[in-house]
């Protein structure tokens, strides 16, 4: 496949995500409601991927989004730098003391454990960067100046306000045009979109984004709340019909020309510990599938298709092919959920390993 890449040398940035950044609030193995203490850590769908792509395959990589001038601003700052992504386009709102005008996200979650499926509670409202419009970034010098050779942004972002849609449209036009590719994670969340217009207005917002589109990311409940496209045979979801998704698949390409790939996570829950995973990618007219991770165990299932995104954008940077771009993606979303937290703590080394084929012996 053709992706028409930005040369590396006109660009600061391989890669910059757009999206909240949030405070997550873990319990550990506990559960939030008797939980004493918390693991602290940072996370957002869009920022995921940012920091999977810098952290795991050693890509430059940048976060465009706005915290509350405050202690917890300073914190969540602080995990960005650990992360190894770049802070420096991140807008600071001034705090007025209590939250009123102007706060940072928090998302309390907890892992679940067989039968107990996983548990998330979002503490978002009026945060600083749904309160951002599209003139409180300067998109030409983003990506005019300064340069990036990647844009990736998603609908958890784009459903926090009537702002932050707007802001999604102006930052993937601007993106455009300057040569720059955009993926989309669709990630439809009906919690979010009730209170700026419904299921109504997902569609409206998602399918003006799609015109811009270039990698089109989501699961089967995506394609269809979010795009209007239906993926016959999986209405159960415990057995997945991979003839459907190829139809699907196929029909989005049809209907939006300028999708160069549709890429898509297959999960099939057996418990909060044990799925089945792999994934599949549209490219060139063809589908192209991920190794099969049968019984998969899970120890934090939260951001996995995070990072299944993250290493199938590094597969297409680097090796335009659909086949080996899928399996980095599958690959990473399946180490990524072994350990804690919605970020990758993998190597690149470990994730071309599983690709290879091997096993979980120990390595010394």
């Amino acid at each position: 496949m053709e992706l028409n890449l930005r040369p590396k040398e006109e660009c600061y940035y391989d890669q910059l995500s757009m999206g909240e950044i949030m405070l997550r609030l873990d319990p550990g193995e506990g559960r939030i409601r008797t939980t004493r203490s918390f693991a602290a850590w940072e996370g957002g769908g869009e920022y995921n991927v940012a920091r999977g792509l810098r952290k795991c395959f050693n890509m430059k990589t940048g976060v465009i989004t706005a915290f509350a001038d405050n202690e917890v601003g300073s914190l969540l700052t602080d995990m960005v730098c650990q992360g190894g992504v770049d802070t420096s386009l991140i807008k600071y709102v001034p705090y007025d003391g209590i939250g009123l005008s102007c706060r940072n996200g928090l998302n309390f979650t907890e892992r679940g454990f067989g039968v107990r499926g996983a548990v998330g509670c979002s503490d978002r409202a009026n945060t600083a960067i749904s309160q951002m419009r599209p003139e409180d970034f300067d998109f030409d010098y983003i990506f005019g100046t300064l340069g990036a050779r990647w844009l990736h942004t998603g609908g958890i972002y784009a459903a926090l306000s009537a702002n932050a849609s707007e802001t999604v449209i102006a930052a993937i036009k601007a993106a455009k045009k300057y040569g720059t590719l955009v993926s989309y994670d669709l990630n439809y969340r009906p919690s979010q979109w009730k209170s700026i217009g419904g299921h109504a207005k997902a569609q409206e917002v998602n399918k003006e984004i799609a015109k811009y589109v270039d990698v089109m990311i989501g699961n089967e409940e995506d394609f269809t709340a979010c795009l209007g496209f239906e993926i016959e045979g999986n209405d159960d979801l415990k057995t997945l019909n991979l003839d459907g998704y190829k139809a699907m698949m196929n029909q989005a390409a049809a209907t939006y020309p300028n999708f160069k790939a549709i890429a898509t996570t297959l999960r099939e829950v057996k418990s909060a510990t044990v799925n089945h995973w792999s994934a599949l990618c549209y490219a060139d007219g063809e589908v192209f599938k991920a190794h099969q991770y049968d019984g998969l165990e899970i120890m934090d299932r939260v951001g996995g298709g995070d990072s299944f995104a993250s290493g199938l954008i590094y597969g297409l940077m680097t090796t335009q092919d659909a086949q080996t771009a899928v399996e980095y993606g599958a690959a990473h979303g399946a180490l990524a959920m072994t350990t804690p937290g919605d970020t990758t703590m993998v190597s690149k080394a470990e994730v071309e390993r599983l690709m290879s084929g091997a096993g979980a012996r120990v390595q010394r």
